[in-house]
């Protein structure tokens, strides 16, 4: 279990950066150059997934069941999960989806992790998606007072919005059908 919360903090802390302190991402930046800070971003983020992976599986071994969801709830998870591949990919395909979400991306975080709570009741779980959807609700409630950065994203193109969605349904049932199970070892079918 230490190994899911170091990783989550080392992952999770990388990420809020610009939240809890935007003025250290920008000293980060002149000191290190642009580069140097996307690369020590990049570095620290990985070991931090590597570890929160490694720690979840471990967990996993030796659950310790906090709640028992209801079956019922699954249905209402496949449902949350439904918006998620196309909020992710809407946001580095701007169209009408991104400027009326905003960001969809930390949306999609939310959905998913949510999603995941109402099915899954051990500690990791509470742990894992708990953290991210904490942390998501808390950065959208931070870009409101901190300036807005440029991320790379494919031109903007009415197009984009179909792309998204019909991608990003295909990729859900992709996990659906076939990658939730391979990568995580759990079926979402039962």
């Amino acid at each position: 279990m230490a190994m899911l919360i170091v990783g989550l903090a080392v992952f999770l802390g990388m990420h809020s950066i610009a939240v809890v302190s935007p003025d250290l991402r920008a000293r980060a930046i002149v000191k290190l150059g642009e580069g140097g800070w996307k690369a020590l971003y990049a570095v620290v983020s990985i070991v931090g997934f590597v570890l929160l992976v490694r720690g979840f599986a471990e967990a996993r071994e030796s659950a310790v069941v906090l709640y028992t969801p209801p079956g019922w709830l699954r249905h209402v998870t496949f449902l949350l999960m439904l918006p998620v591949f196309p909020l992710l990919l809407a946001a580095y395909l701007p169209g009408r989806i991104k400027t009326a979400m905003k960001h969809p991306m930390l949306a999609a975080v939310k959905f998913w992790a949510l999603a995941h709570l109402l099915s899954n009741g051990t500690l990791a779980d509470v742990l894992l998606f708990g953290g991210f959807l904490a942390w998501a609700v808390l950065d959208r409630i931070s870009f409101k007072r901190r300036p807005p950065q440029r991320i790379l994203t494919a031109p903007a193109r009415a197009f984009n919005d179909v792309l998204a969605v019909v991608a990003g349904l295909a990729l859900y049932l992709f996990f659906i059908a076939w990658a939730h199970e391979r990568l995580f070892g759990v079926s979402p079918l039962g």
